[in-house]
């Protein structure tokens, strides 16, 4: 399977923002947008460049392709069943990037960061209405039931995680048991709640030219 395997500080400097690709590091002093906000480059800091629309559009593509950790083909992919759905584009786009299984288990907070979710799903950790699924870019529906296998709950990489999921707050369309440590999808993600750091009428204006 093929992967994004540029460094994830690097992707974050050359958007010029947080993308917060390496979970709770992002949120430390040590976030390289905090110690290095300037493009990398070999000759270090330089002056603005004047975009022009092609580069603001192209920028918001890849700005919103890292942040779901998706290879261009991927994003091309979900952005061409977007535009063949009924409907406002933008708001198909962005709903079928949050209905994915890798991106759910981030923001149930069961993963620090995306990559780490695909990791996890790619190792068989998670079911889905009792049957194992292993594919992080499985599309959710109403109603699905998402577990963690019960012979992987003792794995390191879940240990404290009760314990850190009483102080998160999951999507209103995610309904999940802190305690059992399951969840179940509700109905569709609440576009109007999501918040992105990207422009989606720029990323239909780049696939529109």
């Amino acid at each position: 399977m093929a992967k994004n395997l540029d460094p994830k500080c690097k992707q974050c400097r050359r958007a010029g923002e947080k993308l917060f690709l390496k979970g709770e590091r992002c949120y430390t002093a040590k976030c390289a947008i905090i110690k290095r906000n300037y493009p990398p480059g070999f000759h270090g800091p330089k002056g603005k460049r004047r975009l022009t629309d092609y580069s603001v559009q192209l920028n918001e593509k890849q700005k919103a392709r890292r942040q779901y950790n998706l290879l261009e083909k991927q994003f091309k992919l979900i952005f061409e069943k977007a535009r063949a759905k009924k409907g406002n584009t933008g708001d198909n786009l962005l709903e079928l990037l949050e209905r994915r299984f890798d991106n759910v288990i981030y923001r149930l907070g069961w993963g620090s960061s995306r990559s780490q979710a695909r990791q996890m799903i790619n190792h068989g950790l998670f079911t889905i209405n009792d049957r194992k699924v292993n594919i992080p870019s499985y599309t959710v529906k109403m109603g699905d039931v998402i577990k963690i296998k019960s012979n992987k709950k003792q794995a390191k990489i879940f240990n404290g995680l009760s314990e850190k999921l009483k102080k998160y707050e999951a999507p209103g369309w995610l309904n999940m048991d802190v305690k059992a440590l399951t969840a179940k999808v509700l109905h569709k993600p609440d576009i109007s709640a999501l918040k992105p750091n990207f422009d989606v009428q720029m990323i239909i204006e780049y696939y529109s030219r």
